[in-house]
């Protein structure tokens, strides 16, 4: 059992910063891979960011330039430090962990409002 909890989550203006963070915690895979997913109202969830435990990272094509995910192997956690917010980046922002099986855990959720 794997644990997630977020946080760094608030209102901003357009133009910007946040630092969202996840802590895991429990019976944690060597080898996983730690992602950001959110989800806007009326949309679908959608991948933003994810961090292998190798060092390999990928970006949604919308927040490549501006958002930077990182690890901290050592404290097991995974952040997401997120410059030029805009409007459209308003959503719950979701951690998740996956094993090398596919096997995934989910944080509740930190709220982003990005204000014009």
């Amino acid at each position: 059992q794997v644990q997630l909890v977020e946080s760094g989550g608030g209102v901003v203006q357009a133009g910007g910063s946040l630092r969202l963070s996840c802590a895991a915690s429990g019976s944690i895979p060597s080898f996983n891979i730690m992602s950001w997913y959110r989800q806007a109202p009326g949309k679908q969830r959608e991948l933003v960011a994810s961090g292998a435990s190798g060092g390999h990272t990928n970006y949604a094509e919308s927040v490549k330039g501006r958002f930077t995910i990182s690890r901290d192997n050592a404290k097991n956690s995974v952040y997401l430090q997120m410059n030029s917010l805009k409007p459209e980046d308003t959503a719950v922002y979701v951690c998740n962990l996956q094993n090398r099986f596919g096997v995934e855990n989910w944080g509740q959720g930190t709220q982003v409002t990005v204000s014009s």
